[in-house]
């Protein structure tokens, strides 16, 4: 027998087969759910009329993932930078889509979102990119709930892999003595140094121009990026935040060093003549274009080897700097500004444990600011002298 309710209260009934069916009316059409308990079909019914307060259409009962998808990705191209799309538009079309794609919107729960995840690890993907996946669903899915096509996020129940930390190798002063001295009068000698002496990034440093230098106060303007754009080509990009973008004093022999690439680069340029390209880059390839990633990283593995020195990822030249620069009791502040984080804590959260070795010398530098010195009298001082001297 059939469990009536009200008006646009949906209905409720039991199955021959032994399972609870309900039914909900929107907008003249039927929506059915089916369930092992009267309960589950009450909570949906419940559920469903929520969504239907918020603005649910039969319409939109109907969009599967993959639908609301793509048209989210051609909603939020114009607010994401190119490379961050792509990488967007990856993890949904090979990782969300193959297996959630034809799940309707309306009926997608935080177990189907944990399944993805769970088979996707058992795969052998990446934890990274599983991160990335739950990252990804979920903005989505945000913008979902702001339409009113879901009352809750369902990747919110969702428990993601945790993500692996990093493993930072530095080289100390000895080995970075080690690789300059092995980098000498390269190619890459001048930008070598200059990664290891300002901290910069990699696609900072190969998106420098000539004209960011001022050679007269030796400074050096970081204002943009160079990024590679999928399938081919680069583009230049504005840097992650505002305090990347900033100016850097430089050492007078890390300017020496630079003016002796640049007449490096004239030579270059000269023998080349007209096939040479005009970039303005500090750091060009042999031709002029921007300097390819693979190549650069190739050179480096190469200089580390004959260096005998640590096998560090390029990125590592950015830690050491830091590490060196706080070993060498630079203020934690300037660090920060120098290497472009948005404030000290940043740093400190990255590099607080470097800071531990140095507690030794503040701990005997605050002993010999603070505590009296000890000394011993004379064994000739009279009493009245020992008392002159205590009350002093």
């Amino acid at each position: 027998m059939a469990k009536r309710r009200n008006n646009h209260e949906g209905t409720i009934f039991k199955r021959k087969n032994g399972t609870w069916r309900a039914k909900v009316t929107i907008g003249g059409k039927r929506l059915s759910f089916t369930a092992q308990t009267a309960k589950e079909c009450r909570d949906w019914v419940n559920l469903t009329q929520r969504k239907i307060d918020s603005g649910l259409t039969f319409e939109g009962t109907q969009v599967t993932l993959d639908k609301f998808l793509t048209e989210w990705l051609v909603t939020v191209k114009a607010t994401l930078r190119p490379r961050t799309w792509d990488q967007y538009q990856q993890i949904v079309r090979d990782h969300i889509v193959p297996s959630l794609g034809k799940v309707k919107l309306y009926h997608l729960r935080p177990d189907h979102v944990q399944t993805l995840y769970n088979e996707r690890l058992k795969s052998g993907t990446g934890s990274r990119t599983v991160q990335l996946t739950h990252a990804v669903l979920h903005r989505a899915l945000v913008h979902a709930v702001k339409l009113g096509l879901l009352e809750r996020n369902p990747v919110d129940a969702t428990v993601p892999p945790r993500p692996k930390s990093g493993e930072m190798k530095i080289l100390d002063e000895s080995q970075v003595s080690q690789f300059l001295v092995t980098a000498k009068n390269s190619r890459n000698e001048a930008l070598y140094g200059l990664a290891l002496t300002t901290g910069m990034r990699q696609s900072e440093l190969l998106g420098l121009q000539w004209t960011d230098i001022d050679w007269t106060s030796r400074k050096l303007k970081v204002q943009r990026q160079l990024k590679r754009k999928r399938g081919g080509g680069f583009n230049y990009a504005p840097l992650k935040t505002k305090a990347a973008k900033r100016i850097v004093t430089l050492g007078v022999r890390s300017t020496e060093i630079l003016k002796a690439h640049l007449n490096r680069q004239e030579q270059e340029r000269k023998a080349l003549g007209e096939k040479w390209q005009e970039n303005n880059l500090i750091f060009p390839s042999t031709v002029g274009t921007p300097l390819d990633q693979r190549s650069l990283l190739r050179d480096f593995k190469a200089t580390l080897a004959l260096a005998g020195v640590p096998n560090i990822r390029f990125h590592d030249l950015r830690h050491t700097a830091i590490s060196i620069m706080l070993n060498t009791n630079v203020p934690l502040i300037v660090v920060s500004r120098r290497v472009g984080h948005s404030r000290p804590s940043i740093t400190l959260d990255i590099y607080g444990h470097l800071l531990s070795s140095m507690q030794g010398d503040v701990a005997d530098s605050i002993d010999e600011h603070i505590l009296p010195t000890e000394f011993q009298l004379h064994q000739n001082c009279t009493s009245d002298e020992r008392g002159q001297i205590e009350s002093s």
